[in-house]
């Protein structure tokens, strides 16, 4: 069967209801408030944008969101998880300070903000995947997982790695825990950069497997030994121990959505993917470039995977906008725009791979609610 997607324009009308309500609106047409939100607590998982970015989901439709949802009889807190590369996310405390200074405030939003691997990104929960082929335990971040019902609210772009980053992309990498984004990003384990480490012995006393050992004052990481868990990467104080290597071409697509079928499998979900000032990579950049098309709308959906299918498909028709990366290589386009943004991903493997292992379909009925 095809997934219902609900869509609405950015069109308003003065004095009538604002883009925000227009989102709530959406989601009442889509049915959002026949899950069980009285007296639970609900996750809204968003992006809240590294330092300098500007394309992110504005905190007013969290503001909206959570309103809804206490409209509801739901307890909301707005979530995201620690980053594994060295930035302003890396800890819950930076991701919060960060979050705030970027607009998401209990005040501005109505919402508290529990970043859902804890202080170093070692709070975690080890969830089976069902039907993983990639990926059988997956690292979760605990006040994830401990919630009630899972709302995600994403920002539709475009991605370096994996084509597009849309609601897929939102929760299954949003959701890992640093050994969890680690375990999506890497096929090996992590390794010590000599040059940073100054032996302060951090990373032995918070492994439980004895997998670092100290030569000439420099830690050295066993690899017999070594689980992949990461915990050494978030307790560095220098950022001395790294990811090893990516993981191999189209892997990491698939297990992002392993991942995001660990985070939804048997629990209540809904999803609202915002497309609009679709920049051409991912809003973990301290930077966003020009926006690739114009403002389109906001789409809705019980289905994740439809939901992803559907806002590909209304970016792959929009026009293109002459002053941006897509407009500079508009003379190279390929079959589709993200192709020739990102030529070496391959965007839809992540959406076959999610319809495979049963996380939705890619078919889909596109409603329009005005």
């Amino acid at each position: 069967m095809k997934a219902k997607v609900y869509f609405t324009d950015m069109r308003t009308q003065a004095f009538g209801n604002g883009l925000a309500g227009k989102m709530v609106a959406l989601t009442r047409a889509a049915g959002m408030e026949k899950l069980p939100f009285s007296g639970r607590f609900v996750a809204i998982k968003l992006h809240f944008g590294e330092l300098g970015n500007l394309s992110f989901v504005r905190p007013n439709y969290a503001r909206a969101l959570g309103d809804e949802v206490k409209r509801l009889g739901g307890k909301p807190f707005l979530t995201d998880c620690n980053t594994l590369y060295v930035g302003h996310r890396r800890d819950a405390l930076s991701h919060i300070e960060t979050a705030y200074l970027n607009g998401f405030t209990p005040y501005t939003t109505g919402c508290h903000i529990l970043i859902g691997d804890g202080l170093r990104g070692n709070d975690e929960v080890v969830v089976p995947v069902r039907n993983g082929e990639l990926v059988k335990e997956a690292r979760i971040g605990r006040a994830i997982m401990d919630a009630d019902v899972f709302l995600s609210l994403t920002h539709f772009k475009g991605h370096e790695c994996t084509g597009f980053g849309g609601a897929i992309k939102n929760i299954g990498m949003g959701c890992g825990s640093r050994a969890g984004k680690m375990d999506q990003h890497c096929d090996e384990k992590p390794q010590v950069n000599p040059e940073k480490c100054v032996g302060c012995h951090h990373c032995a006393r918070i492994c439980a497997h004895d997998a670092p050992v100290f030569v000439n004052g420099k830690a050295h990481l066993d690899h017999q030994k070594c689980v992949g868990c990461g915990q050494c990467m978030g307790i560095c104080p220098k950022d001395a121990i790294e990811p090893s290597s990516v993981s191999h071409p189209g892997s990491l697509d698939k297990k992002m959505a392993e991942y995001a079928m660990a985070v939804l499998d048997h629990r209540p979900h809904f999803h609202v993917s915002l497309v609009m000032d679709v920049s051409p990579n991912c809003d973990c950049h301290p930077e966003n470039d020009a926006a690739i098309v114009p403002n389109l709308g906001i789409f809705a959906s019980f289905d994740p995977v439809a939901l992803d299918q559907a806002c590909a498909d209304a970016v792959n028709a929009a026009p293109v906008v002459p002053q941006s990366k897509l407009g500079d290589l508009s003379s190279k386009a390929e079959k589709d725009h993200f192709t020739t943004i990102s030529p070496c991903t391959n965007w839809k493997l992540q959406l076959e791979h999610a319809e495979k292992i049963g996380l939705g379909t890619r078919e889909y009925e596109l409603i329009r609610v005005k």
